[in-house]
């Protein structure tokens, strides 16, 4: 299955959420263009085919495909995962929780129940869950790691206002991993790491910013270096 030459992540198997397009999809490129092993996790099927196929025909190794659409997904869907795995490639070397969505820029008092749990259930729930789950199967690997793609309002940019769901969600994900490193960082050979990535020209931002022009914002593309250094130090530390 895998056809590894001079390439830095031989025979790691790694799991991206949100891997139908931007930057997951970038991601699982350049991942499979070092080697190694990517399962694609989505809903969006037809995306995720034409991405195999552009994997394949590049010479990388075989990737799979995990059809789940993280919004309506059961604790039982998410136990299902590590399992499914397990029996597929025998062990799990890192999640990259890149999947997130945002409805619109909304003052709090006019989002939705629906919209607020939806948005929470994908950016904040689904990483639990999938993470709790795959943890023992981590823990078996010699060389795991945890992606965080973080979006963090920085000092430069204090305005928190409209963010809403997908800001507190974001907050409360960085907390999350802040919690899991030190819980894991001391007694397993899991390492946690997070990454904000910045602006980016993805469908995620259009929606965020309709009216916004992107002209000198950078594509998804290019926002996947820094975080494959990250992962490839990790890695090989």
């Amino acid at each position: 299955m895998s056809k590894t030459g001079n390439k830095s992540l031989p025979q790691q198997i790694i799991l991206i959420t949100g891997a139908a397009e931007g930057l997951g999809r970038e991601l699982a490129l350049e991942l499979s263009s070092q080697g190694a092993t990517i399962i694609l996790l989505d809903h969006e099927v037809p995306m995720l085919e034409s991405l195999y196929d552009e994997i394949i025909e590049a010479g990388s190794p075989e990737p799979a495909i995990y059809p789940m659409q993280l919004a309506g997904a059961t604790v039982e869907d998410f136990n299902a995962i590590p399992e499914s795995i397990r029996q597929t490639f025998g062990r799990l070397d890192g999640i990259i929780h890149n999947a997130a969505i945002c409805k619109a820029l909304t003052p709090l008092p006019l989002i939705s129940f629906e919209v607020w749990a939806e948005v929470m259930q994908v950016n904040l729930n689904a990483p639990f869950l999938l993470t709790q789950a795959c943890l023992p199967l981590l823990k078996e690997s010699d060389d795991a790691f945890i992606m965080f793609i973080s979006d963090r309002v920085t000092e430069e940019d204090q305005n928190h206002a409209y963010r809403g769901a997908y800001g507190v969600s974001k907050a409360a994900l960085d907390e999350f991993a802040r919690i899991l490193e030190d819980e894991v960082s001391t007694n397993t050979n899991i390492r946690v790491l997070r990454n904000d990535p910045g602006p980016m020209r993805t469908r995620l931002r259009a929606r965020m910013f309709p009216a916004q022009k992107s002209d000198n914002v950078k594509s998804a593309k290019e926002a996947v270096k820094t975080i494959i250094d990250l992962i490839a130090a990790s890695v090989n530390a």
